[in-house]
């Protein structure tokens, strides 16, 4: 979250989009920022396209979601990619997404790992790096106090905090991995509740797209945080 002359406040809204699963045009009448699956752990040029397109009329901001390559556990599954070999495959997505971008008339702006990769580089420096060196100078988006801010911050990368309304916290800010108790948040209104709670220390927060009510949780988030007194801004618009 920003805030101009102390008073207005400004936060993303972001969702997981392209991923083949939900309705990618209802989420982006909704959030301001849009998580493109790049490919590798879901989605297709096909999707990138029209996603793309669809952000353009919405005034959506476009941002890389670079995986494992690994579509048949949807990215979901930690795995041992030496640091070269992962740093050309999110060159890869990013490349491939940026030219999709560019022919819809927008942009690639900002990297999020994805899935497993997102979790591994809270912490792992090597696999960190790799994702950094393969997104070029992309601001980037990812878990506060986590490893890849860090690095990113220190290279003089443009870093935003996330915030997950629909996931479970551990005691030390990681997320409760999928399939222990606690990981998933249920009921748009509880999600929406826990937005605004997280909204002041965040740049921005994200509603998964890969869930069936991930359409009603973000218009009752959207509803929340403006309820709340914010202004939603894509990510482009944040500084």
């Amino acid at each position: 979250m920003r805030s101009v002359n102390g008073e207005q406040r400004h936060v993303d809204l972001n969702a997981d989009l392209g991923e083949e699963i939900t309705d990618d045009a209802a989420l982006l009448a909704v959030v301001t920022s849009a998580n493109v699956a790049c490919g590798y752990h879901a989605g297709t040029p096909e999707t990138m396209r029209l996603v793309c397109a669809e952000a353009v009329l919405r005034g959506a901001t476009i941002g890389a979601q670079v995986s494992y390559l690994d579509r048949a556990n949807f990215g979901r599954v930690a795995l041992d990619v030496p640091a070269d070999l992962l740093r050309e495959q999110v060159a890869d997505q990013v490349g491939v997404l940026s030219s999709i971008a560019g022919s819809e008339g927008t942009a690639v702006t900002y990297v999020k790992p994805h899935g497993a990769l997102y979790n591994r580089v809270v912490d792992d420096a090597v696999q960190a790096r790799a994702v950094l060196d393969g997104s070029g100078d992309l601001p980037v988006l990812g878990l506060p106090g986590g490893v890849l801010l860090e690095l990113a911050a220190a290279d003089g990368r443009t870093t935003w905090r996330e915030g997950f309304p629909d996931r479970g916290y551990a005691p030390d800010g990681r997320l409760v991995p999928r399939g222990q108790p606690g990981a998933l948040v249920e009921g748009a209104e509880e999600v929406a509740r826990r937005a605004v709670e997280l909204a002041p220390d965040v740049d921005s927060v994200c509603v998964h797209g890969d869930s069936p009510s991930a359409v009603d949780a973000a218009r009752a988030v959207r509803r929340a945080l403006e309820a709340a007194g914010y202004s939603l801004r894509g990510l482009a618009q944040i500084r």
